[in-house]
Order: structure tokens, then C-alpha cells, then sequence
């Protein structure tokens, strides 16, 4: 099978394409915009995608051995995290800053999704405790005061939606905010958690229902993807944490996104200086 390897950067020039190809002995190359070029028929064993793995990191590269034929109409499912993958903050850690306990609540967040702490229901439970007696309106004002997507976003969000891919957006996050996403994206499916609410308004500090963890989120792929015969070489997979590994995992195209090191490791690929549509540029079809 023939491969090829996409190079993308916002400081891509013909230099570092043409060094690029000498070491994977591409034999031909393409533009296929003014961050992104496509190397033909490239040698992809291990040794090969070591060096240019190394190669990319140093020189602030996003690389991808892709296959020639690789088309997006043949996915079937793209499935995304939300916090500090679809959105550019950690809801969780929002909110808290209204009570005054941003620091503490990050903290926690960060041990996290480095996978310092391995049961993520434990970090969720210490970090909602924080906000008990926060009025719900922090959440309104988290939303439309401070939350915007990640470059890219949208744009393949509607690309892939245009190629017939189911979207699915599964969160550690909150229902707040992902029932909102889905109706602005027009996303087919959105799971968070819950957070509590009293009579009076306010957070109590705790979540209803089963915390979604890295289990949840993969038993909710699994299920979703089983709906829609999706197999994994036909799931896009993107995440930034240690809580999405599971849910990447089941997907060929598993995708760090500006993502802690344990992620990266384990990822097939990853975007570490694109926007999120870089993914679009991997496939030929688009």
C-alpha cells in the first residue's frame, strides 16, 4: 500500500518540505495550501516514522503517514472531547474561578489529564466539592463570557458532516455546556455529566447520574459507533487527556490535539501546531 506523509505547519516553506522528503525519500511533492503539503510514496517503516517523528517535533512539524487512497467519505464517525480539544478552556476550572478557586480547581484538572491521577471520577468529585453554593448562572456566564471553539473547529465539524459522518461530542465535562454545542454545531449526539442543581439555584457540589470516564466515554463510542456500522478504521478520534485514551483507542484515526505527553505517545497521530481541520488534510477527497 502506498503512503504518504502530510506535512503541516503555519511556518511551512519549501526548505523544510524539501529536507522532509529527503529523509523519508518521498518521490514527489504537493501544496496543498500555504500551511500543509502532501509527500508521495514515502518510505513508512518504523525507522523511518521514528526519524520523522523526531524530525517534526524539533522543527515544530505536524506529520502524518496516511494512506494514498485514504478518503473522509469512507469514515464513518468523528467523535471529539470537549474541554481543551473542541473549546479552549476546562469548563471545570471556569466555573471555579467564580468562587474564587480557579487555582486549586486547575490544579487538580491538569493532574488529571496528565493521568497523574488515574481514577477520573475521584478528580471530578474533588473538583465539583469546590463549587457547592456557586449560583448555576456562573455556568451561563462560563458559556458566553469566556468559551470559544479551537481553531478549526467548525470547519471540520461541517466537512465531515458534508461527507456523511455521524458527529459525536463525549465529555468528563458537563451537560450545560454540551447540550449547547450540539444545538450552535448541529452535532447528532453530545454526553457529559451532570451537575447538580438545587432549589434555590445553586451548585450542591456533586453530579447526578454515572460519572462518564474514560470507560464511559469508550463504552459511549462503542455503542454509537455499533449504531451507525462504523468500524475502527472509520472513526476519527480527537482528545487532549489520559480520560480520552480509551475512547482513542478504538479509532484508527486517533488524534492528540495540543495533548498532554501520555496522550501523544499513544495517539496514531497528532496536531500539536495545526488548527483541528488539519485533520481535513490527510485525506484525499477533500
Amino acid at each position: 500500500m502506498t503512503t504518504h506523509l502530510i506535512l503541516q505547519s503555519p511556518g511551512l516553506d519549501l526548505a523544510l518540505i524539501d529536507q522532509t522528503a529527503a529523509l523519508c525519500e518521498a518521490n514527489g511533492t504537493k501544496w496543498i495550501s500555504k500551511s500543509a503539503a502532501r509527500l508521495m510514496d514515502v518510505q513508512s517503516d518504523p525507522d523511518t516514522r521514528a526519524t520523522i517523528t523526531a524530525w517534526a517535533e524539533n522543527k515544530h512539524l505536524d506529520v502524518a503517514f496516511v494512506q494514498a487512497d485514504a478518503r473522509l467519505d469512507s469514515c464513518k464517525v468523528l467523535v471529539m472531547d470537549m474541554d481543551s480539544t473542541l473549546i479552549n478552556i476546562e469548563c471545570i476550572d471556569e466555573i471555579a474561578a467564580y468562587a474564587g478557586l480557579k487555582a486549586e480547581v486547575a490544579a487538580i484538572t491538569e493532574r488529571s489529564m496528565r493521568g497523574e491521577i488515574t481514577a477520573f471520577s475521584d478528580s471530578l468529585k474533588l473538583r465539583v466539592g469546590y463549587l457547592e453554593g456557586l449560583s448555576s448562572r456562573a455556568l451561563e456566564a462560563v458559556f458566553s463570557e469566556r468559551l470559544a471553539l479551537n481553531p478549526g473547529a467548525e470547519k471540520l465539524i461541517n466537512t465531515a458532516k458534508q461527507a456523511g459522518l455521524k458527529t459525536l461530542l463525549v465529555s468528563g465535562g458537563f451537560t450545560f455546556f454540551t447540550e449547547r454545542l450540539k444545538e450552535k454545531l448541529g452535532l447528532d449526539a453530545a454526553h457529559a455529566n451532570t451537575l447538580d442543581i438545587d432549589a434555590h439555584g445553586n451548585l450542591t457540589g456533586q453530579v447526578s447520574g454515572r460519572i462518564i470516564d474514560a470507560q464511559g466515554k469508550a463504552d459511549i463510542l462503542a455503542e454509537f459507533a455499533a449504531t451507525h456500522g462504523a468500524s475502527a478504521d472509520q472513526i476519527i478520534a480527537v482528545g487532549d487527556g489520559a480520560n480520552d485514551l480509551k475512547m482513542m483507542a478504538m479509532a484508527h484515526y486517533s488524534v492528540a490535539y495540543r495533548a498532554k505527553p501520555v496522550v501523544r505517545a499513544q495517539a496514531n497521530y497528532a496536531l500539536n501546531v495545526s488548527p483541528l481541520d488539519g485533520i481535513l488534510n490527510w485525506f484525499g477527497d477533500v
